[in-house]
């Protein structure tokens, strides 16, 4: 079962490679405007930009495809993982994309550790108590959440915790004061909606005639619910915190430009605005990598953890 899940990823994977390379080759090159006009203003900054700096850079792109096929070395190029030199600063792609990949899973990790805080004491609470008040106010809480867009949420934080009171810093990266408020924008929506799946994973959990039988046979409530309900509610969990994270990684472009994170998002935008090719080829490849890297981990974790696993 594992092997077959795992032949069907690395299928995945490779379907990724070929049509991220092709997608992002096609797509570029359809993008409006000049695109020698645009690196070399990422280069030089467009107040110092001229037609020399443009003839340049057409030159260079014109080498470049006068090598072979554009495509068929895009291609070659996306299959040895060489990402070349970005066209803007002329410094490695890989280089730069290991620590903009860095800065965006801390903010996501971040972001999903505060998360976890909130839904599993919250979740499982409500999950025993059905109908009473926290569970009405994380039904109330959750639709209320779910319907505020980031930046709303976000320009809310930064009025209340950076000008109103100045608590904190607005943008940038630096020590743990940075990660407050971008952490808080993406948990909050999560915590909202996960804490309504824990809680219906738990209440499921104690309502099976499978834990009425343990407690008829006189076992203890917190001995079972920690040796059996506990792992029967984890797998739902587990799935649905994969998919977020998955989220929190390659949806975050919008908290990070808020708040000048210098994530993969941050990265990817300003590439595209400039045409910087390789990075945006090896952004999309690598978001995308990470999307099937994490269902891989989050099908083994589950696999681990569904005491019905091993009989399948």
């Amino acid at each position: 079962m594992m092997l077959k899940q795992l032949s069907w990823r690395l299928c995945q994977a490779a379907f990724v490679i070929l049509a991220v390379g092709i997608l992002t080759f096609v797509l570029v090159q359809a993008l409006p405007g000049d695109m020698a006009w645009r690196i070399a203003s990422g280069r030089y900054g467009y107040d110092r930009v001229d037609l020399a700096a443009v003839a340049q850079v057409k030159q260079q792109l014109a080498d470049m495809t006068a090598q072979g096929s554009a495509l068929g070395q895009w291609m070659w190029d996306l299959l040895r993982f060489n990402f070349g030199r970005s066209l803007v600063s002329g410094e490695p792609v890989s280089g730069e994309l290991v620590w903009q990949l860095k800065q965006t899973f801390a903010l996501a990790g971040f972001s999903l550790l505060l998360t976890l805080l909130l839904i599993i004491p919250l979740g499982i609470w409500a999950g025993c108590h059905p109908g009473r008040f926290l569970d009405r106010a994380i039904n109330g809480a959750a639709a209320i959440l779910k319907s505020v867009p980031h930046f709303a949420l976000a320009l809310l934080l930064i009025v209340l915790f950076v000008l109103r009171l100045d608590w904190l810093p607005s943008a940038g990266q630096g020590n743990w004061r940075h990660f407050i408020l971008p952490s808080v924008t993406l948990a909050l929506p999560l915590s909202a909606v996960g804490a309504r799946v824990v809680r219906e994973a738990t209440f499921q959990a104690v309502t099976a005639s499978w834990y009425r039988w343990g407690a008829q046979k006189g076992l203890s409530q917190p001995r079972l619910f920690w040796r059996h309900a506990l792992r029967n509610l984890s797998v739902p969990v587990v799935t649905w915190l994969g998919m977020q994270f998955v989220w929190l990684v390659e949806g975050v472009v919008v908290v990070e430009m808020l708040f000048a994170w210098p994530g993969i998002g941050h990265a990817l935008v300003h590439a595209i605005f400039a045409r910087d090719v390789p990075v945006i080829q090896a952004s999309a490849m690598v978001l995308g990598l990470t999307f099937v890297a994490l269902n891989m981990l989050v099908d083994g974790l589950c696999y681990v953890l569904d005491p019905r696993g091993k009989r399948i």
